[in-house]
């Protein structure tokens, strides 16, 4: 008589179901499922069919960075990862969260078409959604036109040099942007400016007093300041040269107050010279998106970034594994604060585009939908799973959801209603 198998509910990250053996050390192999602490992602050096990183932060940098690798992905706690056993055979799905030991001998289901590059997807009521890729070199732009990408929303620029010693100057943002925009083609291309923060500091920059943690020195308030001031004028003056090939926008980071980006958008625009580029504002912390009537006045666009902005909210480092629980996607409170805010905006939500990791997780994409959210930048790899769900959204639908979601008591409640497992926290 064949066992029954057995399945462990996981959490969800990246998409994609493969088989393979489950492995915690040595060579991963091409058909490993690989064990491993967050604290070794850095140190991965191959690429296993498949990852279950133990106690890592979901909305952590080094993260969103293995999003790039399009590796399906599931995150475990340590007694969950005690109960896989070493070379066993089993199946991951990253986008359920399931392991299932042994692997059904079924075949696998591949991944969802890809949409037109380009081009803007269609709820099943024909509301129009505009899904971007988020991208930090030509690679991941190229990933983004393979993936169906509407546009590169957001490029974190601050990733394209971080490596050299040397203060970037104008000529190596250049001949790096330019090789991200050839590769991108033929969509438009939104460059962050340098975003730098602790633990995205650049190797040509030493620490500097008050650079300590989330909300510290940080973005543009490192722009008055050497060398870091230096570096965001030679990208801006490898911008204005570029605007002459591609279309191009601006996106100034970690801005709190309008003074702040009046400011900014002046220095900004005398550093672009006779180039006229769109200019928005990253908006990230509680108080920035409050003040959302000011941005629409004062900027072209503004990007909500929800990683940023729910660290905040919530008071939770993003980048500490055991703060995580407190980042639940699925809080009422946070659906709450982004209802209000689509409120705000009205009929210019347009100009609104959400970028971070919020839409990916499951069931979510449909409630920001409902709420009135229309643009997404999102890693590359996801844009086909959310075409999908986009295409099978009900507009009328997902707004009575959303407006369910908010009146929820708590996360636990709220993801019975969407229908999923409970949280491990």
């Amino acid at each position: 008589m064949t066992a029954r198998p057995q399945r462990l509910q996981l959490q969800p990250f990246a998409p994609g179901c493969v088989r393979g053996v489950l492995r915690r050390a040595g060579d991963p192999g091409s058909n490993s499922l690989l064990i491993l602490s967050a604290a070794a992602l850095d140190r991965l050096t191959a690429c296993p069919a498949g990852l279950i990183v133990v106690d890592g932060a979901p909305f952590s940098h080094a993260m969103i960075r293995l999003l790039g690798l399009g590796i399906p992905t599931v995150l475990a706690t340590a007694a969950q990862a005690a109960r896989l056993p070493e070379g066993a055979a089993a199946l991951l799905d990253g986008a359920t969260g399931l392991i299932t030991l042994p692997p059904p001998a079924a075949a696998l289901p591949g991944p969802p078409a890809a949409p037109a590059p380009g081009v803007a997807v269609s709820t099943a009521d024909g509301a129009t959604v505009e899904l971007r890729a988020s991208v930090a070199d030509a690679d991941g732009a190229a990933r983004a036109v393979r993936h169906g990408a509407g546009g590169i929303g957001l490029v974190r620029s601050e990733f394209l040099l971080s490596a050299s010693s040397q203060v970037p100057d104008a000529a190596a943002y250049r001949t790096a942007l330019a090789a991200l925009c050839q590769a991108a083609r033929p969509l438009p291309v939104t460059v962050r400016l340098l975003d730098i923060s602790p633990d995205k500091r650049p190797a040509w920059l030493k620490p500097l007093p008050g650079m300590a943690g989330p909300l510290g020195l940080q973005g543009v308030r490192l722009y008055g300041r050497e060398p870091v001031c230096r570096a965001w004028r030679a990208e801006a003056a490898a911008l204005a040269e570029l605007a002459r090939d591609f279309d191009l926008a601006v996106l100034i980071p970690f801005v709190t107050h309008p003074a702040e980006f009046r400011r900014w958008r002046r220095e900004m625009e005398q550093a672009l010279g006779s180039q006229h580029l769109p200019i928005g504002v990253m908006v990230e912390t509680p108080a920035a998106a409050l003040a959302l009537p000011a941005w629409m006045e004062l900027a072209d666009f503004v990007a909500v970034g929800c990683n940023d902005l729910m660290q905040c909210l919530f008071a939770a480092d993003r980048d500490q594994p055991e703060l995580a629980p407190l980042l639940d996607p699925y809080a009422p409170a946070l659906y709450r604060f982004l209802q209000m805010l689509a409120r705000d905006a009205g009929e210019a939500v347009g100009r609104l585009q959400l970028c971070g990791l919020l839409p990916q997780y499951p069931k979510i994409l449909p409630i920001l939908l409902g709420l009135g959210f229309r643009i997404f930048s999102v890693e590359p790899v996801m844009i086909p799973f959310l075409a999908r769900q986009v295409a099978d959204t009900h507009i009328d639908r997902a707004a009575c959801l959303a407006d369910a979601l908010c009146a929820a008591r708590d996360a636990e409640q709220a993801r019975r209603l969407l229908g999923l497992p409970a949280s491990a926290a």
